[in-house]
């Protein structure tokens, strides 16, 4: 079975922020894939679904970020789950928006929800690390990751959100490059090889052949 968490604040007020970008995902994945309406849970909400013999729960705590690992505690012990177990989807500041990174382990590099989660279960868990831009200064970044995606960012990050959901299913089996690979499909679709040949150059048209005699020639110039 795995635990599959999506960070983010609850209510309207953050429901388009950069930080919610993992609640996002949640929410692909489960309307995608037919999973049970969402229930309160786990100091959160959790939707229930299968891919193939694989149980799947998802998470989406409602602790607000910066506690979300007082809902991940309680469901990973009440599901018997180890970390390995876990897969967490994020905000990535450090990469560019419309990037994706798995990690497992490792340090929380101050997102304030992984912090939390580190000091609730550990380090041991994987991550989904999902790209949203870096606003130029640190002092900037709590008011960068609680703005709303703009306009312009609308049309990559619904296709990155179709591509996790396309993808899901080999990560919760181990296929961590399958799952990349369908996220770049979309993100990336291939360019169609069945274009139209380019027109040849058309061909200069053949110079008329002067078949009079060296003495008609000479007639026709005094004429």
């Amino acid at each position: 079975m795995k635990l599959l968490v999506g960070l983010g604040n609850p209510g309207a007020k953050y429901a388009q922020n950069r930080h919610n970008i993992g609640f996002m995902a949640m929410d692909r994945i489960a309307a995608d894939h037919g999973f049970a309406a969402w229930r309160s849970k786990f100091q959160g909400v959790i939707a229930e679904g299968r891919f193939g013999s694989d149980k799947v729960t998802l998470l989406k705590p409602e602790t607000f970020m910066n506690k979300s690992g007082q809902s991940v505690g309680e469901a990973m012990r009440y599901l018997k789950l180890e970390p390995a177990d876990v897969i967490v989807f994020h905000d990535e500041i450090d990469l560019a928006p419309g990037k994706i990174r798995l990690k497992t382990g490792g340090g929380h590099a101050g997102h304030n929800g992984l912090r939390s989660i580190h000091a609730h279960i550990g380090a041991d868990y994987d991550r989904v690390r999902m790209g949203v831009g870096h606003p130029g200064h640190k002092d900037a970044v709590p008011g960068y990751v609680l703005r709303d995606f703009p306009k312009a960012d609308a049309e990559w990050l619904d296709d990155e959100l179709r591509g996790i959901s396309d993808g899901i299913a080999h990560l919760v089996s181990g296929d961590g490059g399958r799952f990349l690979n369908a996220v770049s499909l979309r993100l990336n679709p291939p360019r169609s090889s069945k274009s139209a040949p380019k027109p040849k150059p058309a061909e200069p048209a053949p110079e008329p052949v002067d078949d009079r005699s060296a003495l008609q020639k000479l007639v026709d110039r005094f004429r």
